[in-house]
Formats: C-alpha cells, structure tokens, sequence
C-alpha cells in the first residue's frame, strides 16, 4: 500500500531531539528515514541510559522506523559514500552548529550541484544570519530567548521552563512542515531548494498569543489577566489564566496530592449553570458574578469559591460533574496517567514496542493521522544496522565494493 511519503528518501545527518523529531514523523507518514551517523553514533544513544550498554530511551524514542548506516565522513572514502548517497536522496537533513557542514566541503550550493532536485533542509539555533547566528542553542536557551520563559510561571516568581518542549520538538514540526512544502514545491519547478528553521524563531510563533497581548497593553488593561496588568510593557507570566477570551484555572482536588487538579474554563454560556451547582441561586444572583466584566475583576474569589466545592471530590469525579453541565474542563493528567489510560490506548499515542537490546519499552505514538497512511511503528535501528543493507539496495554496490571501502576506513573511526 502506498503511504503519503512512499517514495520519498530522507539522508536524516540530524542528532539529538530537534531533527530527529521531524524525521521520526515524516518516516511514520511512509518515507524512506536513512539515519547517517558518525561511526560513535547520535550522541543520545549513550545519553540517559537506564540500561548499561544499551541505547538510551533519549535515543529510541526519537528515531523509530529508520534505518541507520554508519560512515566516517573525515575519511574521503566515507565522503564518497556521502556523495552517492546524496544523489540518491530526496531530503538532506542537518542539525549541526554554524559551519560545520561546510567545513566538511558540502555547502549549500555544493549540495545542490550535486542533485539539483534534493531538498536541504537544517535547524539552526538562530537561524544562518543575524547577530546571534553563531551562539549554541539548546531546548531551554530557545525558550529564554523566543518568549517563553517570560511568559510562563507566577507574576511573582522566576521565568520557568515548560515540560513541553517546544525548543527541540516544536522546531522538528517546523522543520517537517517546511520540507513537505519544498516537495510540493518540487512538483512545480524541478528543483530542490534550500530549508531553514531556527529554534529561536520557532518558539516565537508557538507564543505568538504574547504577542497579542505585548501590543494590547499599549491600549490598556489585559482584563483576563488574573494580575495587574496596569503600566506594563511586556506582557506578564500569567499563572495558569487561559489567556483566551474565557475565564480558565487549574482548580485543586481531593486528595490534594501534585497532580490532584483539574482545569476549569468558565465560558460565558456555561456560568449560570456552573454558578447554580457550587452556590445556588445565591451565587447565581450575586453581583459580583452577573456579568463576564465583573467575573474578570473578581475572578480570584470565583475560583476560591470552585476550589472549595472542587475540595469535595476528585479530579476524575469533578469531571464528571462539569461534563454534565456542559462545562469545558479536563484533569491534569501526569506521565503515569497518560501511561495507563485507555483513550490513549485507543489512540495508539503510547506503543510498546521491543529492542534487541533494552527488551519491551514504549513509545509516543503519531499524532498525525491519515485514512489512508498506515505505517507500523518499528523500533529505533541498533548503530549501523543498516550499513550493508543501504550500501546494497539503494547504491547498487556489491560485496567487493563494500569491502574496498571498509577497508579504507569509509564506515569506522
């Protein structure tokens, strides 16, 4: 059966999380991912590891369904290997610092001399050009430097971090996105084109409703905000407020334990009937709540008074309540709720899977899916599995050809 990418070749040069990210999911949409690793291989192998001697899960979780060959591209027998791959390839992918693949003779231009119609596609930190085209960047840099860390957390506590990451993960979609746009693009000209994302850039867009609010504050109060937005000019970490035009918060539960909350969105449709369950009709004719105006300026009581009703139950039974009154709610679910739950088992977003090495293990599933794309999630490749198997089926090389090159030193260090 043919899948969305069948037919397409990837030379994925990526390490770590941000490329192999992007490379993961366009080989779960059907494309041909070859894993081009040093002879020491993606450094996340040996990052993290539960099991000695075996690939760590910072490993397997981010390159399932690729092939991996090994070459020695200090070695002009490897650079060759590297050359004939390249004509064969649809994709180059690379993550690497400023410069070095250049340092290594392929530029852009040298790439797109040697197949016009592959597709270059590299994350960068910030991006090529710029003056802060040469600092290193990793996931919490990114989110220092795209906005946000200020953004995240208490008003009257430090920037924080998201358990999301944004800065690797969110740039891999990025990158995938921009390299499914070069195909079709493709179709049209002939020719392959270069492509960029920068992490920097990436977590810019992803809060681009901060900068919504940056510009709204030279109009005014943000009045949605659960702080004092009054003589700001950036716009404030906000706790765990919506940041919508809806009233939202993180309600704690019974038995008041880290994860004992629920999220709680107050639309205006909904507040009657939320007002008549935890207050009556007191509550509902209180004046402090009538209207969507008053409710903003005195939200901090509104979600005391949730919190106390909240108190009684917990989170799965309180979501039962508000499901019943049509109130938008969900409990915040932790990695051993989303392990065992049986949505997310019905969705295949948490797969076992099984490693030579490491045994029986899970992984993350794909999130995107297509009618009529049905790509198995397979295993992570060992280091170079593949090496023989790529040489083979797609240069055509035979055994003699392969020997030649091992001895000259093409595939180890």
């Amino acid at each position: 059966m043919e899948n969305a990418l069948s037919g397409i070749r990837i030379l994925d040069m990526t390490h770590v999380q941000a490329g192999p990210t992007s490379s993961q999911l366009l080989a779960w949409l059907g494309a041909d991912v070859i894993k081009f690793e040093p002879p020491t291989g993606d450094i996340t192998r040996g990052q993290l590891r539960d099991i000695p001697d075996a690939d760590s899960l910072y490993f397997t979780m981010l390159n399932c369904n690729k092939r991996s060959i090994t070459v020695n591209m200090k070695n002009p027998s490897g650079k060759e290997v590297f050359v004939e791959l390249l004509k064969q390839c649809d994709v180059l992918m690379e993550n690497f610092g400023p410069g070095v693949l250049d340092r290594f003779g392929f530029t852009w231009e040298t790439v797109h001399n040697i197949n016009p119609r592959i597709i270059m596609a590299s994350i960068k930190g910030f991006g090529s050009a710029g003056p802060y085209s040469e600092f290193k960047a990793y996931e919490n840099v990114a989110q220092a430097m795209g906005g946000s860390m200020s953004t995240t957390g208490f008003d009257d506590g430090p920037p924080l971090v998201t358990g999301a990451q944004i800065g690797d993960s969110g740039t891999g979609l990025h990158l995938a996105i921009g390299i499914l746009a070069a195909l079709q693009a493709r179709h049209t000209t002939g020719k392959g084109q270069y492509v960029e994302v920068a992490m920097m850039d990436s977590v810019m867009n992803l809060c681009r409703v901060k900068f919504r609010d940056h510009q709204r504050l030279s109009h005014g109060i943000l009045p949605e905000y659960s702080v004092d937005t009054a003589n700001r000019s950036a716009a404030p970490r906000s706790g765990n407020d919506s940041g919508g035009g809806q009233l939202g918060n993180a309600i704690q539960c019974k038995p008041g334990g880290p994860n004992d909350y629920i999220y709680v969105v107050v639309q205006e449709a909904v507040w009657e009937n939320l007002a008549k369950k935890i207050g009556g009709d007191t509550l509902v004719q209180d004046p402090r709540f009538r209207t969507i105006q008053e409710r903003r300026r005195h939200q901090n009581i509104m979600w005391q008074l949730i919190t106390d009703y909240a108190s009684q139950y917990t989170k799965r039974e309180f979501m039962a309540i508000l499901n019943n009154i049509d109130v938008p709610c969900g409990p915040i679910m932790s990695t051993e709720d989303l392990a065992q739950d049986d949505h997310v088992k019905l969705r295949q977003m948490y797969v076992e899977l099984d490693h030579p090495q490491r045994g029986k293990w899970f992984n993350v599933g794909m999130p995107i899916k297509l009618s009529d794309n049905k790509v198995p999630i397979k295993r992570s490749p060992l280091l170079g599995e593949h090496t023989d198997e790529i040489l083979k089926e797609i240069l055509g090389w035979d055994e003699d050809r392969i020997t030649q090159h091992k001895q000259a030193g093409a595939f180890n260090k």
